[in-house]
């Protein structure tokens, strides 16, 4: 099976978890957009979703799904987003797509995150993917120094030779060489870093469940 037949899959299994008359939190992303497709089929039983990027909003909005502003809703029922690296705790590893920011808001306002990935995305520990950390562009500097004192190596995110802007107006910076045993105590350490918007580690806003795109089918993660 190829990768994008498992990406259609978990896209498939994700709408158990939507609630009929309520309003969807969606996430980013090449798989995320397969769960679109799927969603679209069902538009007429939900009220609407969330969304946490423009790319979503306009995916959304072209399939004739409503989207509304995270202040207008209340709490979500289900948030459902794809991870870049997720470990068996259901701490992951997000912002490959830039939109990290948004996705921690929009999972914070939901009670249940739904991780849809296919399995190359399972990790023993986080940090093999380059960790994605929203930053305020006046601070990039320092905080890529801070994380070379960790022993990681940052660099700013380009896009077609420019550093890339964000949804938010700020820069991406990426960071390799990190092994983050404990992504807990990692996510809230960086956060206080003056300057960064939001780290790529999801840990308080961790996954509840994780449909797991395999050979054998769609296999599922409960933490």
């Amino acid at each position: 099976m190829t990768q994008d037949e498992l990406k259609a899959l978990v896209g498939q299994a994700a709408l158990h978890y939507v609630v009929p008359g309520e309003i969807v939190g969606v996430g980013t992303g090449s798989t995320v957009n397969k769960f679109i497709e799927a969603l679209a089929r069902m538009k007429d039983q939900i009220k609407g979703a969330v969304s946490s990027s423009e790319a979503t909003t306009q995916r959304l909005k072209a399939l004739g799904i409503p989207v509304f502003d995270c202040n207008e809703v209340g709490e979500l029922s289900v948030y459902i987003d794809g991870a870049d690296e997720i470990d068996a705790q259901g701490h992951m590893v997000k912002g490959g797509g830039a939109a990290l920011t948004r996705e921690k808001i929009v999972a914070a306002q939901s009670r249940q995150f739904v991780c849809i990935a296919d399995e190359s995305k399972l990790v023993k520990t986080l940090g093999a993917f380059p960790l994605p950390v929203e930053v305020i562009p006046m601070a990039t500097a320092r905080v890529m120094r801070q994380f070379g004192a960790m022993g990681g190596l940052a660099q700013i995110r380009q896009k077609d030779g420019h550093p890339l802007v964000t949804d938010n107006g700020q820069l991406i910076v990426d960071v390799t060489g990190l092994h983050i045993a404990d992504p807990l105590a990692f996510e809230t350490q960086v956060s206080q870093w003056p300057g960064v918007v939001t780290v790529g580690v999801f840990a308080h806003q961790k996954a509840h469940v994780c449909l797991l795109g395999t050979a054998s089918g769609v296999k599922t993660l409960t933490f």
